[in-house]
């Protein structure tokens, strides 16, 4: 047992470092209410906490470093309190720092942890976990050999990560699947373009934005300016796809609303501290000039991807579409500790600028797409007039070209919801020239 005047020790050096700090956001309040607020601390949880340090260092069956043993600590405060804040250690602050400028290694996937588990947000386009088939949903038990259960997120993340060409094996539960299933990825360095273009048919844009980093909103500029280039002309309209995207940095989802909003709010947070309190206003202008957009979104569309949907939607700048979205509505805060470590705090709420909260509800498409693949059947075409040989054109108009028609096929079989959304699209171009 402890000697008693080792523990008071123990107890008044915490004591001093907690009533310190309290000391040094005091000289901001009025004398009368720093006695009251000296009164609130927690002095008997602050004793049992030393009293299970001493507990733990003593009586563990082998040794642990006091060090690993408080860091233990201030990770488990911070992992108690929601499921995106956590403690960094530098190794893994460092991993964040690079990820926002679009390179890392790993195997390309954002996951978050639930109810104990680490579930997959979303995989990242063109990245292993991508080719590999994992999905929005699923929940890794198992890497490799060693089972999840228990194990932080931080610690699950750094297992993920590795050597570019070094292989690990996911175990995942997937909705649907009777059995655990096993998935082999190789590990890669991550290199993310944030965003793709191509032109659907004339005068139909698509874009792809598949995570949100600070040059996002001036590389989906550059983007809709290439389509306008190889159209040979301004679009008529736009689909934006964010399906599958996890978030990322807030102020680029500001960015990429500004793109398509002429003026108007944006998004804004409410915490308790005072710089968590911020209001974004549209800026840049409408690149689309008020042509119709199709803004498509899933289960994996979380965070930065809900601030972009709703705000769209608000404004009734787009439609959106697809699958109720992730439902990640708060803003976490990354806060540098002077050991080169960092903690991941929530901070605030964001909220549409109706003042809707997406925290846990998500953003509901204005039409829902379900998720169905369709396959094409093999049936014989009956024959038409053009089929038929010397057959007469009408004047000036040269044999139809099926290759378009064999695209939209194509994109019906390989992504419906592209294909549906395509529609809507054509359908609100034709409404807006009737108008």
């Amino acid at each position: 047992m402890v000697k008693a005047t080792g523990l008071k020790k123990i107890s008044w050096m915490i004591m001093g470092g907690v009533l310190g700090a309290s000391l040094v956001v005091g000289t901001s309040v009025m004398a009368d209410r720093q006695a009251s607020s000296a009164s609130n601390l927690p002095l008997e949880q602050l004793r049992a906490f030393v009293e299970v340090y001493d507990r733990i260092s003593t009586g563990y069956y082998e040794p642990i470093e006091n060090e690993k043993m408080l860091e233990n600590a201030i990770r488990g405060m911070l992992t108690n309190l929601d499921p995106h804040s956590d403690y960094l250690p530098k190794e893994s602050f460092e991993r964040v720092e690079e990820s926002t400028r679009g390179e890392f290694g790993g195997l390309g996937m954002e996951v978050g942890m639930e109810d104990g588990a680490v579930r997959v947000v979303a995989p990242i386009d063109d990245t292993p976990a991508q080719r590999a088939g994992v999905r929005s949903g699923d929940i890794i038990i198992k890497l490799d050999d060693t089972s999840l259960q228990g194990m932080s997120l931080t610690d699950a993340v750094k297992m993920m990560r590795g050597e570019p060409g070094s292989k690990i094996t996911l175990t995942i539960i997937r909705s649907g699947e009777s059995e655990p299933v096993a998935i082999e990825l190789t590990r890669a360095v991550i290199k993310v373009r944030s965003v793709r273009e191509r032109l659907l048919e004339a005068n139909l844009g698509y874009v792809r934005i598949s995570q949100f980093q600070n040059r996002t909103g001036d590389d989906l500029s550059r983007a809709i300016r290439t389509l306008e280039q190889e159209n040979g002309g301004p679009l008529a309209g736009l689909v934006l796809d964010l399906r599958n995207n996890p978030g990322g940095v807030l102020s680029a989802s500001v960015d990429v609303s500004n793109v398509f909003l002429n003026e108007g709010l944006i998004v804004y947070t409410e915490g308790r501290l005072q710089n968590s309190k911020m209001r974004f206003e549209a800026k840049r202008g409408d690149l689309m000039n008020g042509n119709p957009i199709v803004v498509l979104v899933n289960e994996g569309s979380a965070s930065a991807s809900e601030i972009v949907a709703g705000a769209l939607q608000d404004h009734g700048r787009a439609l959106i579409a697809g699958r109720d979205t992730f439902g990640k509505g708060s803003v976490q805060s990354i806060l540098p500790l002077n050991n080169g470590a960092a903690i991941k705090l929530t901070t605030a709420l964001y909220f549409t600028p109706s003042g809707r909260s997406i925290q846990a509800s998500g953003i509901k498409p204005d039409i829902e797409i379900d998720l169905v693949k369709v396959e094409r059947v093999n049936q014989e075409r009956r024959s038409r007039e053009a089929d038929l040989d010397g057959h007469i054109n009408q004047p000036g108009v040269a044999d139809a070209d099926d290759s378009k028609q064999d695209e939209a096929v194509n994109l019906l079989s390989e992504d419906y919801e592209l294909y549906e959304g395509l529609n809507l699209l054509k359908s609100m171009v034709f409404a807006n020239r009737r108008n």
